[in-house]
């Protein structure tokens, strides 16, 4: 049998091509010579020259490089390597128009996925999307130059003169920087380090109201700026604890919805799947318990029972395992922060067919110019 010669190859250019609409990942869904084009760096409506990045089977990616007729939302990108680094997606949309375009991306997948309508907006967290990181990782190209990675590539661009626009100004330029290793940059409250990762310090001191939060250097901790008390107060407005409750915090990293949940009054009870985090957690929040290990499995050693859940997991979702786990215990609320509104929709879903119902959902932009979005979806059992 022949070898299909596909349409596309990495490299061609092709065009004018019309943009469709915007899609998950923050690229938009165009079409050429019959084939699947998603393209970055455009907005939907315009005419653009696409050069080809990657081809598939079924489709193929690209990058507009040269734009036909702009839409009247476009403007010049504030970033003089924006095109070329992979850390944003949205540079060349005024805020206000790249969450507009986060909340068709949130309200189709929930809509197709699981059904539910999402009519919300896509709350702020900052005032232009600038700003706001305070952890970054900086790579070397082979001239030593400090820079970010291009899109799905290894390929490293370094920083212009005027550093990474999206990070904490502490961090935004981090200069020459002796080494080969990757240098990890991190604006705390307790100090801004950038080192590579054998030079930094063992822990870092974060702070949220009158409580200290201790985290390892290059551990997690949300990474804009507001997220910490934004999210929180949210989760607390959602649930609405009562001094006594049982509640389980998963995924709960170092403890901070655990800490908001017993300042709360509540007994808590947490899972994290990185033996150091929990270290850390149980440091942070003495008064509440945790355990260290797979989700799905260790939350068959917690109580029988609980009132109150946070679910906080990473970008593949929780799974049905632990929803199924969840669901026999019947809280009377649980609270679900995503970062990815694909697993999201999905977990959603699955909740439904367990007996759990969504009745609220709000979508916050604490990742400015890139196509990144959080959501918090509030559960409860269907009959309610």
């Amino acid at each position: 049998m022949a070898e299909r010669v596909l349409p596309l190859q990495v490299g061609q250019r092709i065009g004018p091509v019309e943009v469709g609409p915007i899609a998950h990942g923050g690229h938009c869904v165009s079409r050429w010579d019959g084939m699947v084009v998603f393209v970055r760096h455009a907005i939907p409506g315009e005419q653009v020259r696409v050069e080809i990045t990657g081809v598939q089977a079924r489709f193929a990616r690209g990058d507009a490089v040269e734009v036909v007729d702009a839409s009247p939302l476009r403007r010049p990108a504030p970033c003089p390597v924006a095109a070329a680094c992979g850390g944003c997606d949205f540079q060349h949309l005024p805020v206000a128009a790249s969450r507009e375009l986060k909340r068709e991306v949130v309200a189709g997948l929930l809509q197709h996925q699981a059904g539910i309508a999402f009519t919300g907006a896509v709350e702020s967290a900052d005032r232009d999307g600038f700003g706001w990181r305070t952890r970054m990782r900086y790579h070397r190209d082979d001239q030593g130059r400090l820079g970010l990675r291009a899109h799905r590539s290894n390929e490293v661009v370094p920083l212009p003169p005027q550093g990474c626009l999206i990070a904490d100004q502490r961090i935004a330029r981090p200069g020459v920087l002796p080494g080969e290793e990757p240098v990890i940059a991190v604006a705390a409250a307790s100090g801004a380090v950038m080192a590579e990762r054998a030079a930094l310090p063992a822990t870092l001191t974060e702070r949220l109201g009158q409580r200290r939060f201790e985290v390892a250097a290059d551990g997690f901790w949300q990474s804009h700026a507001a997220a910490p008390r934004l999210l929180t107060d949210a989760v607390l407005a959602a649930l609405q604890p009562v001094a006594g409750e049982w509640a389980f915090d998963l995924f709960c990293g170092v403890g901070l919805f655990a800490a908001a949940l017993v300042d709360a009054g509540c007994q808590v009870w947490g899972i994290e799947g990185s033996a150091q985090a929990v270290r850390y957690a149980r440091r942070n929040v003495p008064e509440a318990r945790f355990w260290a290990g797979d989700v799905a499995a260790t939350l068959r050693r917690m109580p029988a029972r609980a009132d109150l859940v946070v679910l906080d997991p990473p970008r593949s979702g929780a799974g049905k395992a632990v929803l199924a786990g969840l669901a026999s215990r019947r809280p009377r609320a649980l609270a679900y922060v995503s970062c990815d509104p694909a697993s999201l929709a999905r977990d959603l879903a699955t909740a439904a067919g367990l007996g759990y119902r969504t009745v609220q959902l709000r979508a916050f932009d604490l990742y400015g110019t890139t196509h990144h979005v959080e959501c918090l979806a509030l559960l409860v059992p269907a009959g309610v």
